[in-house]
């Protein structure tokens, strides 16, 4: 499969992998450190994604995120791909991410430190 289409439109799964650096780095910027993807206990449980105008290979493109919603053991995020220079939202993604924990396999209460932190970055 290749990042782009005939059209050189840059793929449906291409994109995705543009929304999975995004919350990897929102969360490394909102915990302040590097994932560590052995320990690392949040999981994405549901995503969806809105085509809203092509992305074309050379456009500079961003990935914007954040919290919309906070439960007891996950959160909703809003995502979406910009244009760097119009600003222009070409691609919006809802996801839901679980706090999990891998050994007991299932979902637990978000520490309340962690649950402050995204908050307060929800908020800027």
């Amino acid at each position: 499969m290749s990042d782009l289409d005939p059209y050189n439109h840059v793929n449906n799964g291409a994109q995705c992998n543009f929304f999975d650096m995004g919350r990897s780095r929102y969360f490394e910027h909102v915990f302040q450190s590097k994932i560590d993807w052995m320990t690392f206990k949040y999981v994405l449980v549901h995503v969806d994604l809105d085509f809203r105008k092509p992305v074309r290979f050379h456009d500079p493109i961003v990935c914007e995120s954040r919290v919309i919603e906070m439960g007891n053991s996950s959160f909703k995020m809003e995502q979406c791909l910009k244009d760097a220079e119009t600003g222009e939202i070409k691609t919006l993604c809802h996801a839901v991410v679980v706090y999990f924990d891998r050994e007991a396999n299932k979902s637990e209460r978000i520490p309340d430190e962690e649950r402050e932190k995204l908050i307060d970055e929800s908020k800027n």
